[in-house]
């Protein structure tokens, strides 16, 4: 088991982190953890969601559309708004 109180590595990657949160949530739901294994499993969880949003989040800053003019030619691209 990862010590729940180290940082998440920076690098570490969106797949990753959900597999181990993953992980996470099915020791959680077979009961079989220990009261503190429990909550330390339950902070590491929450910090991996956290790290997962924010993957996210800088994928869809990344993602751009095409913007189609009147012609239905294509003039460009800006980014996309996801709001």
């Amino acid at each position: 088991m990862t010590d729940a109180a180290a940082p998440l590595s920076a690098d570490l990657s969106f797949e990753d982190a959900l597999q181990r949160l993953e992980q996470i949530v099915s020791r959680l739901e077979s009961g079989q953890a220990p009261l503190e294994e429990s909550i330390s499993l339950y902070e590491e969880g929450a910090r991996l969601k956290a790290h997962c949003e924010d993957r996210l989040k800088a994928a869809q800053l990344r993602v751009e559309k095409i913007v189609v003019g009147p012609d239905g030619q294509a003039k460009g691209a800006e980014p996309a708004d996801f709001g």
